[in-house]
């Protein structure tokens, strides 16, 4: 069966990892994207070179596009753009804003000449506002939206050790996108969109912005919860980290008398509340340390396990590669074939192929003989 969007055409003038991400969904999704890259190509090419010698980053969020190189200060190369676009159905970018205007295709009137195309602006803080100008990368987003404020331990904030910013804007572009799309459909209309890094993290900080609006600004506790106990990491006796999460006072019962043991907690009263644990916070926790870590691994998870209790063990990446519970998809790139975790969205039913990672400009020439024909 032909993929969702199988048969549209995506031009993208991006670089770095938000618009890329937002594309590369699209190129899943069977579109075919046209990523237009200057001539040193996108810098992302060299963030770094542990996959088969090219960059993790270009490799996760550019496969199945075609690269074309294209220098926009040469009337030859605009002549192509312009020749692209007369033909897309999206238009997808993250120059800083302004910058597509300067380089001769500014939105508005691309779109009074196409009234179909859907444009996608990506960028730090949008198109207008007191930032508009401002440079804007994923770890100045996080610190500037607050995010590094209730990120790491008490001692001091911390980055979240994914671009969040850029993923989360990307992903937001793919919805609009998508949106947009459909909205076509019925009214034969395109759109101009405009997505950012600081609105889209300004959303995931909702809770954190009301909380600290409610009169209950929320503190850094590392890998625990502010407003609920026990919900933390406890060590076994062989050394592994344990993170568990009670939700709910019956859940608390349940682990009091059948991972704990001590069936006389799980009645006490000073303990039957969330509230209550979290005041007493200190000796909920050492009661839960205590008996984990007479515990090696494999019998307190069998335990946890066994009571139904909501827990996990604190991974790193090298636990993640061995994970059992990891699909990983195999993608090729000019060094060699990469593995690394699958889209999240599973089709029943359907086994999908993804596309290589291109080489820069490696569809230069078959792109211009297409568009501009001699």
């Amino acid at each position: 069966m032909p993929l969702p969007l199988s048969g549209l055409l995506v031009v993208a003038l991006e670089q770095a990892v938000a618009a890329p991400m937002c594309t590369c969904r699209l190129a899943d999704a069977g579109a075919r994207v046209i990523k237009i890259e200057r001539p040193e190509g996108d810098f992302a090419r060299g963030y770094d070179a542990v996959a088969n010698g090219e960059s993790s980053y270009f490799v996760w969020l550019n496969r199945g596009k075609e690269s074309v190189m294209l220098d926009l200060g040469k009337a030859e190369d605009k002549a192509l753009l312009t020749a692209m676009l007369a033909k897309a159905d999206v238009f997808v970018q993250n120059l800083k804003p302004g910058s597509v205007a300067r380089l001769g295709f500014p939105i508005a009137q691309l779109r009074r000449a196409h009234p179909r195309l859907i444009v996608c602006s990506i960028s730090g803080y949008g198109e207008d506002g007191p930032y508009a100008d401002r440079k804007a990368y994923d770890l100045l987003i996080q610190a500037e939206v607050g995010l590094a404020s209730i990120t790491g331990g008490p001692s001091e904030p911390a980055r979240v050790g994914v671009s969040v910013c850029d993923i989360g804007a990307g992903m937001n572009a793919y919805a609009a996108i998508l949106e947009a799309l459909i909205a076509r459909g019925q009214t034969g209309e395109g759109a101009e969109l405009s997505i950012s890094l600081f609105d889209a993290m300004a959303d995931w900080m909702a809770i954190p912005l009301m909380q600290q609006e409610g009169g209950k600004p929320p503190q850094r506790v590392g890998l625990a919860h502010t407003s609920i106990a026990p919900y933390g990491v406890f060590k076994s006796r062989d050394g592994v980290d344990v993170l568990i999460s009670i939700q709910s006072d019956r859940e608390w019962r349940v682990l009091a008398a059948e991972v704990l043991g001590d069936r006389a907690l799980a009645e006490d009263p000073n303990f039957a509340s969330n509230v209550a644990r979290v005041q007493r916070r200190a000796e909920t926790d050492g009661r839960v340390a205590a008996v984990f870590g007479a515990l090696d691994i494999a019998p307190l998870i069998a335990k946890l396990a066994a009571a139904d209790i909501a827990f996990a063990q604190v991974n790193d990446p090298a636990g993640l590669a061995r994970h059992p519970h990891l699909r990983r998809i195999a993608v090729q790139t000019a060094g060699g074939v990469t593995h690394y975790p699958a889209p999240p969205a599973r089709r029943v039913g359907e086994s999908r192929h993804y596309g290589a990672v291109p080489a820069l400009g490696e569809h230069t020439d078959q792109v211009r003989a297409e568009f501009l024909p001699r």
